[in-house]
């Protein structure tokens, strides 16, 4: 897309990688440490680290299909189908874009 600034683009959507990158480093090292958690003493412990973890893994989903919609739009821009609307073919608006650099759709 000729009238969209790429670069901008590009530069924004591998800032949100490395952010994402960080955060699955960082839920990943907690999961780690409640797998590793020994000193479970009553009922109580167990239920909270099994919370812990359903929630940590939760996080860890979403933030990887996150990772994957911004490696797509890397790949969109590599290919010159960035800011095209996967279900219409039209174009993402703008405001979109700068909202979500991710964007799939309008």
């Amino acid at each position: 897309m000729a009238d969209l600034n790429l670069d901008y683009f590009k530069k924004r959507l591998i800032e949100e990688r490395e952010r994402i990158l960080k955060n699955i480093r960082e839920v990943s090292d907690e999961l780690a440490t409640i797998a590793a958690e020994d000193e479970i003493d009553d009922i109580e412990d167990l239920a909270e680290l099994k919370i812990e973890n359903d929630r940590d893994k939760e996080i860890l989903r979403i933030l990887m299909l996150e990772l994957k919609d911004v490696n797509d739009a890397l790949k969109k821009i590599a290919v010159g189908r960035y800011g095209i609307d996967e279900e219409s073919g039209k174009k993402i608006p703008i405001n979109r874009l700068l909202a979500n650099p991710a964007a799939r759709t309008a």
